[in-house]
């Protein structure tokens, strides 16, 4: 370990990248996208082939629910087992990887992939750890994850870390330094998933990356961003993968009921393999997830908002401004001097406390049109929500805790992480 990132949370890792596998091939998905789409997973599957491929080290999240997953799990195992035998992968000793991804909107995203230590991350809200949730976790989610990483010798990351670096001190130097770097792979992915390229950091690069997060974590910086003096600094915010993060967390947990407490250092569980992007990435969106509210009276839900807050008016204003579409009808409700940060915590604040009492069920919506379509059905009203601006997601977690839960997505599913490093956790 390198003593320079020791109060950082974050540190360079042995990775694993495989040595002659065909990277078309190899690099999958994240296992939680395209879930209610099968047919894109069997296209996967004959994309690979026999190949070596990540696709054999993960479990895509549309088979969890597979009456045989616990197959599928053992097969996985197994798998991993195997390709260390077969000595398919390379490692990368105490490394940073800066990559370049291409998206499906010509942009490039530009990231850093390394550990995290878990001992350093928290999902509780209102955690003062230096990696921070930044929505809430649904417990229920975590116990399946479990029984895939539980007895898995090797991890693959789909979790991506967002530090806020307006200043672009960390990744961005690298960009500018790419062509004399080494590179580790150069590929197309699969599916329209973009490019991918990828750098290994060298020892002075590792140094810089280090002092300039070293600088992000600073009671100065803390204060100049948020306004905030003598608080616990806010490092890492989890943009993607918090189910993944907290999965890695709960193993690490169990393992050290049974590990000394001079070990848990040295326990390789302790760390996770994350990949770092700065939240004023250019090439990083923020599109907001709307409601839809099935099996109620929309004209009672909206007399029950006014109720829940009193000074709400009809129309656009000053505040929290929420659209809503039902059966003939479409409109906006202003919630001015609102109690918390987001639009989003306003509406789903009421709608949890709506659905507890009067019954009905809600869904998460990207994208206008489907949303003001299934609001306008007979039953059903949606309620359109303000896209979160990039500069709010630090300021909300450090005053609210975290987001209320769909508060945001950041891109699309093809444009999510891909599988490709890997890193031994047994």
């Amino acid at each position: 370990m390198k003593e320079k990132f020791e109060k950082l949370g974050f540190y360079p890792a042995d990775i694993l990248l495989p040595k002659n596998a065909e990277m078309e091939k190899w690099a999958v998905v994240a296992c939680d996208q395209f879930t209610s789409q099968p047919e894109y997973w069997e296209r996967v599957e004959k994309t690979v082939g026999d190949a070596p491929s990540t696709l054999r080290l993960i479990l895509p999240e549309a088979k969890l629910n597979d009456p045989n997953v616990d197959q599928h799990i053992a097969d996985i195992n197994a798998a991993m087992a195997d390709y260390l035998k077969r000595d398919v992968f390379k490692t990368l000793t105490d490394s940073l990887i800066y990559i370049e991804r291409s998206q499906s909107d010509g942009k490039i995203r530009h990231g850093l992939i390394g550990m995290v230590d878990l001992d350093q991350y928290d999902f509780t809200p209102g955690s003062g750890a230096l990696i921070r949730a930044t929505e809430g976790t649904v417990l229920e989610r975590i116990p399946p994850r479990v029984r895939v990483r539980k007895d898995a010798p090797i991890e693959l990351p789909h979790v991506m870390l967002l530090i806020d670096d307006p200043d672009k001190t960390v990744i961005e130097p690298l960009t500018a330094a790419a062509d004399s770097m080494e590179k580790v792979y150069d590929f197309e992915l699969m599916e329209s998933g973009g490019h991918l390229k990828g750098y290994q950091l060298s020892d002075a690069q590792i140094d810089a990356v280090a002092a300039a997060l070293t600088g992000l974590a600073s009671d100065e910086a803390m204060e100049k961003k948020y306004g905030m003096k003598g608080v616990a600094p806010l490092l890492f915010a989890v943009g993607d993968g918090n189910h993944s993060l907290a999965t890695a967390k709960a193993c690490y947990e169990e393992a050290k009921k049974n590990t000394p407490e001079s070990q848990w250092a040295e326990l390789p569980s302790r760390y996770a393999l994350v990949e770092v992007v700065n939240n004023h990435d250019d090439a990083l969106q923020f599109e907001p997830i709307h409601r839809v509210v099935f099996g109620v009276e929309a004209e009672k839900v909206i007399a029950a908002f006014k109720e829940a807050y009193p000074n709400a008016y009809e129309g656009q204003g000053e505040g929290h401004t929420i659209a809503y579409t039902y059966e003939g009808h479409s409109g906006s409700l202003t919630v001015p001097d609102p109690k918390v940060q987001l639009a989003v915590g306003t509406l789903q604040s009421f709608l949890d406390q709506y659905l507890k009492a009067n019954g009905g069920e809600v869904d998460y919506i990207h994208g206008d049109e489907v949303t003001d379509e299934l609001g306008s059905k007979p039953g059903n009203i949606g309620f359109k929500l303000p896209a979160m601006g990039k500069d709010q997601l630090f300021k909300t977690v450090m005053a609210d805790g975290v987001l209320p839960r769909k508060t945001f997505s950041m891109g699309h599913a093809q444009d999510k992480r891909y599988y490709v490093e890997a890193r031994r956790i047994k």
